[in-house]
């Protein structure tokens, strides 16, 4: 008769029920738990592997997902937001910006028949060739603005898309005081006695683009007012011929005070200042090619090669058209009031071009501009006739502008 095996008080069954191993076993301990058979230092019990492959399957659909839809699944977005306070976009974040050159935003608050529209259309051209973007404006011979026409101007300006060039006919603005980033400010000026004569023949006679076109541009102007002699309008003290009229440039840096237009120390003293503080470059029309080499050596994103563009034959064919016609000397009576009663401007005028020689020399720039005629006897004590590249119109012609740029 066969002994029944003894069995361990704890256990309900003999854990081995055909005898032991061979060697022997220490005998189990409590409950045992069955065991994937693996390396020795691996050690995995059904749940936990259950679980590995649980989340394995759910990585496997959210790719699928994720390829299938252009992006992650929403649930894995709430399942990251659940598991922590960072978001996809925390992690990847949006597209990488535009890489914007520096500066990036430039204002051309350009005076009238300064030469203006010359770099007009070399803009046009240049915008195309950069990539740049060149925001006008449909509002022209408009430079005085009320607070809130700046406010709305700043506005658009500033949320054009960047790097953009501003160009207007707009006596300087304060970005910032209307809490806009303050751009970077250029322009060109020239003679004022030659400006203020080209400005008086052009209205009434206009350029080589049409001997109609001085009709479109003054259609109200009497005759007589039309072929008024110059020597008589400013003898005269027509209003035409005398300030506040004659007070032109100054405001263009000056900016938007009612005091800026009233001619004085005051508004040159703050047209200085403006110029010291915001202007990249106030160039000088009378040396237009080193206007442009200075232009392209600070701001090469923008007038990269517009020499070569500018000294194109083509380009000099279309810019001569502008050049008013019928212009007559006044007599060096006449010229010598007009110095006195333009006393202001220039002495503006002569600040700003010691500036530009001296910003010439330190770069060590020779001037490439043409030799200047003879200096005539009756402008004392400061040469005013000047080659003239382009003239520019008060009045801009955005029409003419776009179907020569076509062209």
């Amino acid at each position: 008769m066969k002994k029944k095996q003894q069995q361990h008080p704890s256990s309900g069954e003999d854990p081995w029920p055909h005898g032991a191993p061979v060697g022997g076993a220490p005998p189990c301990l409590g409950g045992c738990k069955r065991r994937i058979p693996l390396l020795p230092f691996l050690r995995f019990s059904l749940r936990d592997y259950g679980f590995c492959m649980a989340t394995l399957l759910v990585f496997c659909l959210g790719s699928l997902f994720y390829q299938l839809s252009g992006g992650p699944p929403r649930f894995l977005l709430d399942l990251r937001q659940y598991l922590g306070n960072s978001t996809y976009l925390d992690d990847h974040g949006p597209p990488p910006s535009k890489v914007l050159p520096f500066p990036s935003q430039v204002v051309y608050n350009r005076v009238g028949k300064c030469g203006s529209r010359t770099v007009v259309l070399l803009l046009r051209i240049l915008s195309e060739k950069h990539g740049f973007n060149l925001v006008t404006s449909d509002i022209h011979n408009k430079t005085r603005l009320t607070k809130n026409e700046q406010m709305e101007l700043i506005k658009n300006v500033s949320t054009a898309e960047q790097p953009y060039l501003f160009t207007r006919h707009v006596h300087f603005l304060n970005f910032s005081r209307f809490g806009g980033d303050q751009p970077v400010y250029i322009n060109i000026i020239r003679d004022p006695v030659s400006r203020f004569l080209s400005n008086y023949f052009f209205r009434r006679f206009g350029d080589w683009r049409g001997e109609q076109n001085h009709m479109i541009r003054t259609p109200s102007m009497r005759q007589e007012e039309r072929y008024l002699d110059i020597n008589e309008c400013i003898l005269e003290n027509y209003p035409e011929c005398s300030n506040p009229r004659l007070f032109y440039i100054i405001p263009y840096f000056c900016g938007q005070h009612p005091r800026c237009r009233e001619p004085g120390e005051w508004a040159l003293e703050r047209a200085k200042m403006n110029v010291n503080e915001n202007f990249l470059l106030v160039g000088i029309l009378e040396e237009l090619e080193d206007v442009l080499l200075l232009l392209e050596r600070f701001l090469p994103h923008y007038f990269k090669g517009v020499l070569s563009i500018y000294k194109d034959p083509e380009h000099r064919k279309l810019g001569n058209m502008t050049v008013t016609v019928k212009k007559t000397v006044p007599s060096p009576e006449a010229v010598q009031i007009l110095y006195q009663r333009m006393r202001y401007e220039y002495e503006f005028y002569h600040y700003v071009k010691e500036q530009f020689h001296l910003l010439k020399r330190k770069l060590g720039l020779k001037s490439r501009s043409s030799r200047l005629p003879p200096r005539p006897q009756f402008f004392i004590p400061t040469p005013l006739e000047t080659d003239e590249p382009v003239d520019d119109e008060e009045q801009d012609d955005e029409k003419w502008l776009e179907d020569i740029y076509k062209r």
